[in-house]
């Protein structure tokens, strides 16, 4: 099993922070574009427990490959978890929870629990491609999160 942990501090309140990520289609605003990432089914505009979303994601070698998750867990205005049913992935648990520092700073925490298929070749192809590639799609999530929720203390 392996995972990764990120957390981000953000210059949003809590409240609008959960309504942006409770939108299943912000996902597609905080994907990289080499993942050629497609939601395939259409999503209602918030989420709710046992909502079933497809996507499509280009992956290496394999081409398009069809991912399903579910959304559980929710604890509104906290957190959910996103848990893939069907995909690239032998397992894949993702927990998102937003916690307020203020009234205009929330905290964000992602913590993925993920195992490949395969066995020990699984287990090279996350050393070598897989592990990198979360970080990667991470980091453009941040970046992209902090574009949108900019610290007005800081701008220039």
């Amino acid at each position: 099993m392996h995972q990764l942990e990120r957390t981000i501090d953000l210059n949003i309140r809590a409240e609008d922070l959960w309504n942006f990520i409770a939108t299943p289609d912000n996902l597609d605003r905080l994907t990289p574009g080499d993942l050629e990432f497609e939601i395939v089914s259409k999503p209602p505009e918030k989420m709710f427990n046992g909502l079933l979303i497809e996507y499509q994601i280009g992956i290496p070698l394999l081409g398009k490959q069809r991912w399903v998750t579910e959304i559980k867990h929710i604890r509104e205005q906290v957190s959910f978890v996103d848990e893939q049913r069907f995909g690239p992935y032998k397992l894949w648990y993702h927990y998102h929870e937003i916690t307020p520092l203020s009234a205009t700073r929330t905290r964000m925490l992602d913590r993925v629990y993920y195992r490949l298929p395969f066995g020990p070749l699984g287990q090279v192809v996350e050393q070598l491609w897989v592990k990198e590639k979360l970080k990667e799609i991470f980091d453009y999530r941040a970046q992209k999160l902090r574009t949108l929720f900019p610290d007005k203390t800081t701008a220039t």
